[in-house]
């Protein structure tokens, strides 16, 4: 054995020493995965919206033996900003990144230092695997050279294009032979497989902890079979012999599959292990295998739901092969809203609706653009069949998993999360969360308190009309203000009748950005960038 591993063990043993983990009883250390669909609207699964035209069986089988969350969100209406909060349990807008996506060649977003749920659960003595879409930027070796052999079209500028992190250069000056830094295995994974962003930008590779799987052998642009909502984005780039967008998401189940059956021994024996698992689909390019072409009767987005659908089927007929299914903790949800590249007015006049009657859909500050799908299932501790329409964030689950663990996470860390464990428990009495703070794509901000939701932009703040920059605002108030118990949808302005509700829920939304945190604890420091304009609507509630 080699003396970094022997270290790395040692190193280890110290830590689960100090943190008491031998301590904790072994139904409290349950096997966590966690599912990550990626743009799946709430309305796309049947059990959220009985009205819904999409079959999800597996989904609904999780939901009626777990339980159901009926108002849960994810921080933003975006890809990246979604997985840092996820994963650090501190609002995206925290970071860097104050508005849009990174690209797949993008720096690192979580900073150097920062504690994450992986790291986390890793010190209480998990095994960590990641497998599937990161997106949260990697530090790519440079000194490569561009010349695999073609020549590189120009991508149509668009207001989308140059708003987003996608990158012009398709991977010039990248050395593909060296491995990355700052990715999944330095931030608490013990091992990743996976792509680099989404699966319409590049480098088109699979990853494999710190490297890529294959040597990308062309650059091209490579076949979407959806265009952009924005109209005209075509992301060229380095292109891996042999990969092709319909084998994905087939891979990332095969690799869950084959990490539970390596894992299941040692789960069994006592060491149990985090699996997170954010998929492709049914994220563009919309591309289901030829087995599930049509099976919707609807459309290719429908027919992608339901092959995403029967893999989580997959999964959860591993767990149950590998005899740990009564103790993992299954989360399967989605990282915001259903995409407009699903085609909503095709599937309206079939009755389907992604938002299922939300106003919006992905990228927007309405709830369309936040509002997801959360099962949990753990049938060991998780009184199956119930439902709870208690709000709550995707951010919560490192509070959530700190609080089953009995450990209590340092100031410096998941600053905005806050444990649903009480709801798992079905424990009496208020919900843990009584507040909200979500985001749009061009970095709009909201908040939501109770049944009110006060937005501080008066468009979409992202794809949906009225569109920020693109569609006229004049004679709209500069705020947004509803009463979501009365108006779901968000069509009955109250701003000028509640002028009350708007400066308490303005204070509470500035306290809570310039504090650094919304949890007890030490203040914390937001962390810079050049630009935050957002900031500037903050002044009237002072």
């Amino acid at each position: 054995m080699s003396f970094p591993r022997i270290a790395r063990m040692f190193s280890l043993a110290v830590v689960l020493a100090c943190v008491g983990v031998a301590a904790v009883p072994a139904s409290s250390r349950p096997n966590i995965v966690f599912i990550l669909a990626d743009d799946l609207g709430a309305g796309d699964v049947r059990c959220f919206n009985p009205q819904g035209k999409i079959a999800t069986p597996h989904l609904d089988r999780l939901a009626g033996a777990g339980l159901k969350f009926t108002e849960a969100h994810s921080a933003s209406a975006v890809c990246t900003p979604t997985r840092y909060n996820i994963l650090t349990g501190r609002y995206n807008w925290r970071s860097t990144l104050k508005q849009g996506v990174l690209g797949g060649f993008s720096p690192p977003l979580i900073e150097p230092g920062r504690l994450t749920v992986a790291e986390f659960l890793r010190q209480q003595g998990y095994h960590t695997a990641a497998i599937g879409k990161w997106h949260l930027g990697l530090e790519w070796a440079q000194g490569g050279r561009n010349d695999l052999g073609a020549s590189v079209p120009k991508k149509k500028s668009t207001a989308k294009t140059k708003a987003a992190a996608a990158e012009d250069d398709p991977g010039a000056g990248i050395d593909f032979t060296k491995p990355f830094g700052r990715g999944p295995t330095t931030l608490g994974f013990d091992e990743f497989f996976g792509i680099s962003a989404s699966l319409d930008m590049p480098p088109y590779a699979f990853l494999v902890n710190d490297r890529v799987a294959a040597q990308p052998d062309r650059v091209g642009v490579f076949p979407m079979k959806n265009a952009h909502p924005e109209g005209g984005q075509v992301r060229t780039g380095p292109i891996a012999p042999g990969f092709d967008t319909v084998d994905v998401l087939p891979a990332f189940t095969q690799r869950a599959i084959d990490y539970i059956g390596r894992r299941a021994a040692a789960a069994r024996a006592g060491q149990p292990f985090f699996l997170y698992l954010p998929l492709n689909s049914p994220h563009t390019p919309i591309a289901p295998t030829k087995e599930w072409q049509g099976k919707s009767g609807l459309n290719d987005y429908a027919d992608f739901v339901m092959q995403t659908d029967a893999a989580v089927g997959e999964l959860l007929a591993a767990l149950d092969r590998a005899g740990v299914a009564d103790n993992t903790l299954v989360i399967f949800t989605s990282d915001n809203g259903c995409s407009p590249q699903a085609d909503f007015p095709a599937l309206a006049a079939l009755g389907h609706d992604p938002s299922a009657a939300r106003r919006g859909y992905k990228a927007d500050i309405f709830d369309g653009g936040h509002r997801i799908p959360l099962i949990v299932r753990w049938p060991a501790r998780v009184q199956p069949g119930r439902s709870t329409d208690a709000v709550v964030c995707l951010g919560d689950f490192m509070a959530t998993c700190a609080d089953l663990l009995g450990q209590k996470l340092p100031d410096t860390a998941a600053e905005d999360s806050v444990s649903f464990l009480p709801l798992l428990d079905g424990r009496p009495g208020a919900a843990p969360r009584t507040s909200l703070v979500s985001h749009s794509i061009n970095g709009s901000f909201a908040i939501r308190e109770g049944e009110w939701k006060l937005e501080l932009c008066p468009d979409s703040g992202g794809w949906s009309a009225p569109r920020p920059g693109r569609d006229s605002t004049a004679g709209l108030p500069r705020l947004q203000l509803y009463d979501l118990a009365a108006d779901p949808a968000e069509k009955n302005n109250l701003v000028a009748r509640h002028p009350d509700v708007v400066r308490r829920l303005g204070r509470l939304l500035r306290e809570q950005v310039l504090s650094g945190r919304s949890t007890p604890g030490a203040p914390q420091e937001n962390t810079p960038a050049p630009r935050w304009p957002q900031l500037a609507g903050f002044d009237e509630f002072k």
